[in-house]
């Protein structure tokens, strides 16, 4: 009987299917081994919430991508706001300057 070739297999096929998170600690059989895990695992937890600039980044990329949404749907709608949000920026800024070169008593 005639040998069947295998197919070629990843050595972990799972880890290259599925994004894993970075603060997952695999359960590993050495313990100085664990111990490393779970410090780079704990490191990059702490790194991903004190990242302000990042998580920053991230809500504004998702609030810019929420308003185009808004404006492809509703265009009408869309320009509404954005007059409303001017004209509110506008008169702000409009009292400001007035506040600021009002007359000292």
């Amino acid at each position: 009987m005639a040998r069947q070739p295998r197919p070629h297999s990843s050595p972990r096929p799972d880890s290259l299917l599925v994004p894993m998170p970075r603060t997952l600690v695999p359960q590993l059989g050495d313990p100085v081994a664990q111990a490393r895990a779970e410090l780079k695992a704990a490191l990059a937890a702490i790194e991903e919430k004190a990242n302000l600039p990042k998580r920053a980044a991230r809500v504004t990329d998702k609030a810019v991508h929420r308003a185009r949404a808004f404006a492809k749907t509703r265009p009408l709608q869309a320009a509404a706001v954005a007059v409303g949000v001017a004209a509110v920026v506008g008169l702000a800024v409009w009292e400001g300057v007035r506040l600021y070169t009002a007359p000292r008593r």
